[in-house]
């Protein structure tokens, strides 16, 4: 997470929220197996996931979602909320792969409450690739509003 904090006041629709560029290594792929209690081999068994007819072991669709979860949550800062979140898997990833998550902001309004919120259009792609599209909705402090 950054130190700079975002305010609903300083967005607008058509920014672009800043990537997080990461490249997943194999012992990543296992430990977030275990932690999720993933016992897929397609994710840690490269004779398995070639015999399932894929080129290496694949990232798991909730690792590349809690990536892009990440750079959503680094953007909004310490005020920031994450309100609604969701996604689709549509790609396979590869361990190795340079992999960027990230988004932009198709609108700004304020609820009832007067609570800045921003939706976003977010996605993880590989190159030109989108791997998982999805939408967002972060509710971001005005300024002037006491921390």
């Amino acid at each position: 997470m950054t130190d700079r904090q975002v305010f609903f006041d300083d967005v607008s629709a058509g920014e672009q929220i800043p990537a997080l560029n990461v490249t997943v290594d194999e012992t990543q792929l296992f430990f977030f197996s275990a932690a999720t209690y993933n016992g897929h081999r397609i994710h840690y068994d490269k004779q398995w996931a070639h015999e399932e007819g894929y080129d290496d072991v694949l990232v798991q669709g909730p690792l590349q979602a809690a990536l892009l979860a990440r750079a959503v949550g680094d953007w909004i800062g310490g005020r920031g909320r994450l309100v609604s979140f969701s996604v689709q898997n549509r790609a396979v990833a590869y361990p190795g792969e340079s992999l960027q998550f990230g988004g932009v902001i198709t609108g700004t309004r304020l609820a009832d409450g007067g609570a800045g919120l921003v939706d976003l259009d977010i996605a993880g792609r590989r190159g030109d690739t989108v791997l998982m599209p999805g939408t967002a909705t972060v509710q971001l402090p005005r300024r002037g509003t006491p921390a």
